[in-house]
């Protein structure tokens, strides 16, 4: 909704006149606010985008946060994306929709708020207060708001330094108008400067009178029987500020929402004679004299009395299900049926009571819908409510005597389960919830012990269907899918624990792994005598090995005795004759005699060892 903006800014003086003295916040009762929209008014918008006019000299903004002698009107600072250093409260009200004023001040001291409020009483002490929060966070040192409250162009009030209490707190004085004084001049001088803080929030202006305090005792409820006597309640005033006060009863209709006078009650007393059962709602209104009391500006206000007239005749028309009984006047009633029973109140009053009972079959049926764990240990079963029938709104579920909807996260276990419905019928059912079974998966090798380059046979075995699997070490295992990886075969180059996880398409996760051992051990053989005479037997002088556990010839070099190089082969693989030596030096065949030789091979686990030895050549 739109809201009226009171003309009313930042840290409102009470209204004073410039030769009185301001007074503390008023200690007897208060009438109406005669600022109605001191509170700012509400709405769904977190930035009205209309702007009040309440602030002379300061610039209203819809852009977030106001910037120095700038204002806006907001229901909410934490819904800005950024607002300096600042508190974010909402307004100073159970509404979450209130809206509140805040004000980032001048950068230079000075007035910044100025309005005549008229229609007072005179001779008559009010009330002005507003609800100020300083908007720097505690500890931050900024430059605190200091106001100070002016009437009729004198200082008559000032707040002093307001603290970063990070609270709202109320500021307010009272004043008494002169005799023939029906309106005076109000205005707000800001004392700090502007910059780093003198930031605030303002709320919940109020203007009232202020007078002696008034009330109806005792303030609990008074009750009366329908067929008992009227009931007379006292207006009681304390204090003297009114010399000639003048009393106005009222009644309410809406529970206090509104008031209404009651003609000819001007008296100190009040008689209710009404002897209908009901509730009555009471109060008045008092005033220094009889033109005052026509002045709403000029009255203040006395609690609400209710009274009750507690009735003779009740009628009660109830529904129960079957097994539940009605208990009125020391009987329990069980089945359907009209009961009248003569009672007595706690306060005396004979009532008679009748009673309209109707007894429902109980038909009440509930489908509980069982869910298993997703996985072993997981603790998240659950059981959902499923149709009901023949039930009347609303139901209740409680499980084991203390679980309430939803039923989730549950362990396995048994669970008793009660519903109810509106009028006590209920059904019950007992859940089992069994636990998942457990995930199996083994690892196998056909070998637990291999030499160095021997593979292994590995086999798994599970009692669901893997979904996925991963297996560690991840550079042992090559695996095109899952039905290849579940019997792979492997080439350990060391002592290592090869481990697997499986996973279920509920996304379960279970694992196995397998200890294999690996003996460090150079399967390569180099001959001492070859004979290069090409009849197919021993022609050439190379290196062999076992293979895998020799992956290569890195070098193969051979001198002759005085350290010529006669033959050197690099990077070849084992067993190879024919990257061998064949005997010949330069196309020419060498004769019979001992050569030296020098070879380095790599292994399997990326070892590499150097050999060294002589070889004879036969012819």
């Amino acid at each position: 909704m739109n809201a009226k903006f009171l003309p009313l800014f930042i840290l409102i003086a009470l209204l004073l006149h410039q030769k009185s003295k301001a007074q503390n916040l008023c200690e007897g009762s208060l009438g109406n606010n005669i600022f109605t929209e001191g509170d700012f008014g509400e709405g769904n918008a977190n930035i009205p985008s209309t702007d009040p006019g309440i602030a002379p000299g300061y610039i209203y903004t819809t852009a977030m946060p106001p910037n120095d002698g700038q204002y806006t009107i907001t229901n909410d600072i934490a819904q800005w994306s950024y607002a300096f250093n600042w508190l974010e409260p909402q307004d100073n009200s159970a509404d979450p929709n209130g809206y509140m004023m805040v004000v980032n001040a001048s950068y230079q001291p000075g007035l910044f708020y100025e309005q005549n409020v008229d229609g007072l009483c005179e001779n008559t002490t009010y009330e002005f207060s507003a609800d100020i929060i300083n908007l720097m966070r505690n500890g931050s040192n900024a430059i605190r708001p200091n106001v100070s409250f002016l009437i009729d162009g004198e200082v008559v009030f000032q707040t002093g330094n307001i603290s970063e209490s990070e609270t709202w707190n109320t500021y307010g004085f009272t004043f008494d108008t002169e005799l023939g004084q029906t309106s005076v001049v109000l205005a707000l001088q800001n004392n700090a400067p502007g910059g780093g803080g003198n930031d605030l929030a303002l709320d919940n202006i109020t203007f009232r009178p202020c007078g002696p305090e008034v009330a109806i005792l005792p303030e609990t409820i008074a009750n009366i029987c329908e067929d008992g006597e009227p009931i007379t309640i006292y207006a009681t005033v304390i204090g003297d500020q009114y010399p000639t006060p003048v009393f106005q009863w009222q009644q309410s209709f809406d529970e206090g929402a509104t008031w209404e006078d009651i003609p000819g009650e001007y008296g100190d007393n009040f008689i209710h004679t009404n002897l209908n059962s009901g509730w009555y709602y009471y109060r008045f209104s008092l005033a220094n004299n009889v033109n005052n009391l026509e002045n709403l500006n000029c009255q203040v206000f006395s609690n609400t009395k209710i009274i009750q007239v507690v009735p003779k005749f009740y009628t009660i028309i109830d529904t129960l299900c079957e097994g539940i009984g009605y208990e009125q006047a020391g009987n329990v009633y069980a089945l359907s049926g009209i009961y009248t029973d003569s009672l007595t109140s706690s306060i005396g009053c004979d009532s008679i009571v009748t009673l309209e009972l109707t007894i429902l079959e109980n038909n009440l049926q509930v489908e509980y819908i069982p869910m298993l764990q997703s996985c072993p240990d997981a603790n998240d079963a659950l059981i959902e409510i499923g149709n009901i029938t023949n039930g009347t709104e609303p139901i209740s579920h409680i499980a084991n005597d203390a679980l309430e909807p939803p039923f989730d996260f549950l362990a396995p276990g048994n669970y008793t389960i009660i519903a109810t419905d509106y009028y006590g019928c209920t059904y019950e059912e007992s859940i089992v919830i069994t636990a998942a079974s457990e995930l199996i998966l083994d690892i196998e090798s056909n070998k637990d012990s291999i030499l160095l380059g021997e593979a292994v046979d590995l086999k798994t075995f599970s009692n669901f269907a893997p979904q996925d699997i991963q297996w560690q070490p991840a550079h042992l295992f090559d695996c095109l899918d899952i039905a290849n990886c579940l019997s792979p075969t492997i080439f350990p180059t060391e002592n290592t624990v090869v481990h697997l996880t499986a996973s279920t398409g509920e996304g379960c996760f279970v694992s196995d792994s397998i200890m294999i051992a690996v003996e460090e051990v150079r399967l390569v053989y180099i001959p001492n005598v070859f004979s290069p005479n090409f009849d197919g037997i021993n022609d050439y002088f190379t290196v062999y090995g076992a293979v895998p556990n020799v992956q290569q010839v890195k070098q193969l070099t051979v001198f002759d005795r005085w350290g010529a190089v006669l033959f050197e082969r690099r990077n070849f693989l084992p067993n190879d004759e024919l990257m061998g030596w064949d005997g010949n030096q330069k196309g020419k065949r060498l004769g019979t005699g001992i050569y030296v030789y020098v070879v380095e091979v790599e292994f399997l686990d990326g070892v590499r060892e150097v050999y060294s030895g002589d070889v004879l050549l036969v012819e």
